[in-house]
């Protein structure tokens, strides 16, 4: 895994964060890259604990967050429990509001993962803060009154997620209506308490982020600044994200460390570049040069390799990594499968068609259960053939049964037809 680095080559942080495409959309660019360039500031980032962990999106975030601590500035990471009881409109409907209990837990888990990728130690060490705080004592009279009054209706229903909700049949709730409302709030908060000068969002927060901006403009007549990041999209320009249903999660309890590794292997060659520049801390230089490979030997597949250890090592560590590494070997023979860990094992075998299997359970009617075979006759032609095993086993005889040596870490075995057709079996 490359060291945390900005790159030297670049004349300003800003002409780096340009080139990795990181800024889609921002405010004056010019005085932002004097800011950044100059004494160290405040800025933050806020995470709705609208699910129990974050997900590829916010990882642009955090690593944007990281660039500029090691740029020498204050990162503050804020993790909403008060916007999170409340949660951002969507485009299409009302979201189905969460206890303050679920969103409390929610809180605690997110501010553990935003901890792991930014350092909490030296001059400029990161701090977590949790808009609650300062949400919870305010009055509906004092919200009304003191922050209510800086916002003009016919500004807040041209923002572009508010207009769609109010063109669709299913309108928009006050509730939702108003968390740009306090989204302005957080950074005005901040603002005060920190000297903040900066939020960062995605692109299709910025309606929101400029809530906070316009608030402070007003409040304190004080011109601050916001960066909209480009959205994460796949092959067919749909945003990954909890939302669309194919969230990426950074909890590996949610998308194991096999199944994060194989998502940023099969990244099309098209977009491979793009991600290494976003999600890596390789340099200017190495980053060109998978560029070539990719233009000169793509079936070699070098830089989807690269992005998949940097990225995979960079959320669940170099352990984790390399056991998905050496699990996807093992299923395909190169490695034996014995050898690894529980939980990239499990992970890999997840992946996998799944059959229910029990001790002295048919090995032949396994293939038929797993879809691996249409039947128990060529099932037995397989097994005859040499063309199953278990484990990367030749199995031998077309009346084997499932054993007990067969099971790894008691409960686990592959099943294999051919080179590639697999599944897994789980007692």
């Amino acid at each position: 895994m490359s060291a945390q680095s900005n790159d030297a080559s670049f004349p300003t942080l800003w002409a780096e964060l340009e080139w990795r495409g990181l800024i889609h959309v921002s405010t004056d660019a010019e005085a932002l890259s004097e800011l950044i360039e100059g004494t160290p500031f405040s800025y933050y980032c806020g995470f709705d604990p609208t699910a129990s962990s974050l997900h590829l999106g916010h990882l642009v975030q955090l690593l944007l967050m990281r660039r500029l601590q090691l740029k020498g500035h204050l990162p503050l990471g804020l993790v909403g429990g008060s916007t999170g009881l409340i949660g951002d409109p969507r485009p299409t409907a009302e979201r189905t509001l969460n206890s303050r209990e679920t969103v409390a837990e929610w809180v605690s888990s997110l501010g553990e993962q935003v901890s792991r990728y930014l350092s909490f130690e030296g001059d400029n060490a990161a701090r977590l803060v949790n808009n609650l705080d300062w949400t919870a004592p305010l009055s509906a009279i004092d919200f009304l009154r003191e922050i209510g009054k800086y916002f003009r209706v016919g500004t807040m229903i041209k923002k572009d997620i508010v207009a769609k909700r109010l063109d669709s049949d299913e309108g928009i709730s006050y509730t939702e209506f108003s968390y740009q409302i306090l989204q302005g709030l957080d950074f005005l908060e901040l603002h005060r308490q920190y000297g903040c000068m900066l939020q960062s969002g995605g692109s299709d927060q910025w309606g929101n982020l400029t809530s906070g901006t316009e608030l402070i403009r007003k409040a304190e007549g004080t011109s601050v600044h916001a960066i909209g990041t480009p959205l994460i999209t796949n092959a067919d320009g749909t945003k990954f994200g909890k939302s669309e249903g194919n969230a990426i999660w950074l909890n590996p309890e949610m998308c194991s460390p096999y199944a994060f590794y194989q998502f940023w292997l099969n990244q099309a060659d098209a977009d491979v570049i793009d991600r290494l520049k976003v999600f890596t801390f390789l340099s200017r230089a190495e980053i060109e040069d998978y560029a070539r490979q990719v233009e000169e030997e793509p079936f070699r597949r070098a830089a989807q390799k690269r992005l998949a250890l940097e990225v995979t090592s960079l959320v669940h560590g170099r352990a984790a990594a390399q056991g998905a590494i050496d699990a996807s070997a093992a299923l395909f023979g190169q490695g034996d499968l014995a050898t690894l860990d529980e939980m990239s094992l499990s992970g890999a075998i997840s992946e996998l068609p799944q059959a229910a299997g029990e001790l002295g359970a048919s090995v032949a009617q396994l293939l038929v259960d797993a879809n691996l075979v249409k039947s128990l006759g060529e099932a037995r032609r397989a097994i005859a053939q040499g063309g199953v095993y278990i484990n990367n086993v030749a199995v031998e005889a077309d009346d084997r049964v499932l054993e007990a040596g067969d099971l790894l870490h008691g409960k686990f075995a592959v099943l294999r037809r051919g080179k590639k057709a697999m599944a897994g079996i789980t007692l």
